[in-house]
This record gives structure tokens, C-alpha cells and sequence, in this order.
């Protein structure tokens, strides 16, 4: 079965977010939100996830689902706010676990920073049967960028989060915490097991030198073929190796500390202090 998939594009953060429907019902999710957010005075805005609820009514859709493929750290999750709105789940892979508690250490949460999933509505293990309408999907554990990323299947097409980018841009860094380019590779080879026409939807697109378009769409085939860190006959050793050396010259995300300390809990912000006011923390030298 074909999902009717339409792609929305936050480009202050290089992100894709999806609107993925059921062809044969007015059943649809929402992947990889984003909730826009200006670091320099902290302020948020809902223009990003607007747009997709927009899209959604005028489309006559009914949100069942909002999916994460992996803790952020790029940009900050709508999902809260898309939950009230539509009054859907929200799904993440059950190893979201280990990620609360390396940042929530990482950030001094204290107790008021339960790790064990409940912020988010579902907890996902590979193999799990996610259904939209009539549209039977499956989440894939396929982690490597983080200890969390999911790639989730419906039908013909994958929602690949941060695990591959288009074919000339490559693959996920590895260096964030839990993150490891051996287990990345053997991720990847497992998407690479789909069928070939399987396509791919990317999280996040940054236009590799000589495309002047920003592109989210791919296909198995496509990558196995083409893409420049990972194609068919690259070892596991050589991709550990490449990987390796070119994290070690990538600066932190922007957004990684805003975008941590909210995506951690599902798209809540910290729990306001005594004054009423919610603050995010700057760690100093810590990363």
C-alpha cells in the first residue's frame, strides 16, 4: 500500500516534518514536528506545527499518531502542542530511556526528571505494529545517531529520521552521547534489507554542495547506489572510520541544549520554578 505522504519544511532548522495519511480513510500522523523557536529571546511559536494542523483540516484528516524518530537535537517537538490540538498519541522508541537519563544528568533534572518514558504516550519495540486507519506500519529500532531512533514503515515508505540524509550528503553523525558508527552502519544495511523502490523520507536536508533544492525523498535503491558514505561495498571498518574523523571536525547543533532538555520530555518544557517561569539551561563546558 502507497501512504499519501506530505512533506512541510522548517528551513531555520533544515528540518522535514511529514503528514503521513492512510489512502483509504481520513486517518494520518504527524512525524518529526517542530515547534520554532528563537534562541536569542527564548521565545516559542507554533507557526510550523499551524501550518500542518492547516493542512490537516482543510484535508478533513484525524490525526491517531505523532511519532518521533529519535530525541532531537536539532530543533524543539510541537508534539504537546499537536496532542491538544488533535488530540493524538505520541510514540517514540522505548530506548528513549537512556537518552532521558544521560541528559537528564547531564542537565542536574533532579527528581522532577522521571526516565522512564512516560512523558510520551508510547513506547515502541522494534517490530511493533503501528496502524493508521486501515494502514498497517512497523517501527524499526535503528539506532547508532542516538540509542533511540526509530525508522517507522508504512507501506512503500520509510521514515528514516536522522539515520541517512540524501545520497550526496550522506549519513548521521555518531558523536552525541549513545551514539556509535558501527551500530549506525549496521542500521543502515538493515534499511538497505527493504525493497529497493521502498522510499525514504529524510528528517533533515542541508543541500549538498552543487543541489540547489533542499530534497526529503529518496529510495533504497538510490542509496544503496549512490550514497557517498555508505553505498553498496563500503565496509563497516572503512564507514567507522570516515565517520569517525568527520564528527571530529562537526560543531554542536545550534539548538542541541534548548532542544535536548525539551525533546527529552516529549516537548515539555522544564517545570516552571517558583516564580512561575520555565527555564532551559546552558551547561558550561560540559559538551
Amino acid at each position: 500500500m502507497q501512504p499519501t505522504v506530505t512533506p512541510f519544511f522548517d528551513e531555520a532548522t533544515y528540518t522535514f516534518s511529514y503528514v503521513v495519511q492512510d489512502p483509504q480513510s481520513k486517518s494520518c500522523a504527524i512525524i518529526d514536528s517542530v515547534l520554532n523557536f528563537d534562541y536569542p529571546s527564548g521565545k516559542t511559536t507554533c507557526q510550523s506545527a499551524d501550518d500542518m494542523l492547516s493542512y490537516i483540516s482543510q484535508q478533513g484528516l484525524t490525526v491517531e499518531w505523532i511519532l518521533e524518530t529519535h530525541v532531537h537535537a536539532d530543533h524543539l517537538s510541537a508534539a504537546p502542542y499537536l496532542k491538544e490540538k488533535t488530540g493524538a498519541k505520541i510514540g517514540i522508541g522505548s530506548s528513549v530511556t537512556q537518552v532521558q537519563e544521560t541528559f537528564s544528568k547531564a542537565f542536574n533534572s533532579g527528581s522532577e526528571m522521571r526516565c522512564e518514558g512516560e512523558q510520551f504516550g508510547q513506547l515502541f519495540e522494534d517490530g511493533d505494529v503501528i496502524k493508521i486507519g486501515t494502514l498497517e506500519g512497523k517501527a524499526m529500532h535503528t539506532p547508532g545517531h542516538t540509542p533511540a531512533c526509530m525508522t517507522y514503515l508504512f507501506g512503500d515508505a520509510a521514515f528514516v529520521g536522522d539515520t541517512l540524509f540524501m545520497p550526496d550528503f550522506g549519513t548521521a553523525r555518531c558523536d552525541f552521547p549513545g551514539g556509535d558508527a558501527g551500530i549506525l552502519y549496521r542500521s543502515i544495511k538493515r534499511i538497505f534489507e527493504l525493497d529497493p523502490s521502498t522510499r525514504l523520507f529524510m528528517c533533515h536536508d542541508y543541500k549538498a554542495p552543487g543541489r540547489d533544492e533542499y530534497a526529503c525523498e529518496t529510495t533504497v535503491a538510490a542509496e544503496k547506489e549512490g550514497n557517498i558514505h555508505v553505498k553498496d561495498g563500503v565496509s563497516e571498518a572503512d564507514f567507522v572510520k570516515m565517520r569517525s574523523e568527520r564528527d571530529s571536525t562537526l560543531n554542536m547543533p545550534q539548538l542541541i541544549l534548548p532542544a535536548v532538555q525539551v525533546n527529552i520530555r516529549a516537548g515539555n518544557m522544564p517545570p516552571q520554578e517558583e516564580n512561575g517561569q520555565s527555564y532551559l539551561k546552558i551547561p558550561v563546558n560540559l559538551f
